[in-house]
């Protein structure tokens, strides 16, 4: 893994550390020292700043964010590897309900993030679902129990029902954030009132949307990976039903691994 902007005059580590032992896990003391440079570059802005919201995701050259209906098609060793130290230096991650059924999601689990990035902090980072109606199943991993799993927070609207409410308030904190829409203040407000400051937000395209129209996205962290999805019916980045503009953004950082461009762009 090199740093190609700005440029770096000493490398992150080896040419392509990852390609040939395979993705590193927290567990890896060879790791270390290519974390805590990982952990630099991509660290939030102090508790000064406030709020700061970044979205993770991978497309394709050609702008797939899926291959054969999964993220995990696009992704590779570096790619992993950084998702696994964002969620680490994370207070909470956040995701769209269909996100997180096609992507089978869990609740974030301790030894698979990297602990000292995260000192002071409880070992794992909540899933916070967004979802209109609720149409999760309750009985899935993502609400299981035990002391060192944090409590998933779910963030729905009134379509989902007194009953349904009550039900999912037994696995998970629940937050009633609009009448047909969870807004996007809502949601902020419903995680700033739990501490939650450092907000990564991986998925979907219709919530990335709704960041991106409301001016609040503040980071967006975009790997391209070496394919072309050749259109198969992938979706785009972003989808909104709102008012077309343009967000600028600054880029502030692109790191290569064996043809993966991670890049790191700030709102400007």
């Amino acid at each position: 893994m090199r740093q190609i902007f700005p440029e770096h005059n000493d490398p992150l580590g080896p040419a392509d550390p990852l390609s040939a032992a395979g993705p590193l896990r927290p567990g890896d003391s060879d790791a270390e020292d290519l974390v805590a440079a990982l952990a630099d570059i991509y660290a939030y802005p102090g508790p000064a700043d406030g709020m700061w919201v970044r979205a993770n995701f991978v497309a394709s050259i050609d702008g797939a964010i899926a291959a054969e209906g999964k993220s995990a098609g696009l992704s590779g060793p570096a790619d992993r590897l950084v998702f696994t130290v964002l969620r680490s230096l994370a207070d909470v991650i956040v995701a769209g309900a269909s996100t997180v059924r096609v992507e089978r999601y869990r609740q974030a689990q301790p030894g698979e993030l990297w602990q000292r990035v995260r000192t002071g902090r409880p070992p794992a980072p909540p899933i916070a679902v967004v979802t209109r109606r609720l149409g999760l199943d309750l009985s899935d991993r993502l609400f299981g129990q035990g002391p060192d799993r944090a409590r998933t927070i779910i963030l729905t609207t009134e379509l989902a029902g007194e009953e349904r409410l009550k039900e999912a308030s037994r696995v998970a904190d629940v937050v009633v954030g609009g009448a047909h829409t969870v807004t996007v203040q809502a949601m902020l407000d419903a995680l700033a009132a739990r501490g939650h400051r450092k907000i990564l937000v991986e998925g979907g395209t219709m919530l990335l949307g709704q960041l991106v129209e409301e001016h609040v996205l503040d980071e967006l962290c975009l790997t391209v990976s070496p394919v072309i999805e050749g259109g198969h019916g992938a979706g785009r980045l972003t989808s909104s039903n709102g008012p077309a503009g343009l967000t600028e953004m600054r880029l502030a950082s692109v790191l290569e691994d064996d043809g993966f461009l991670l890049t790191r762009y700030i709102r400007a």
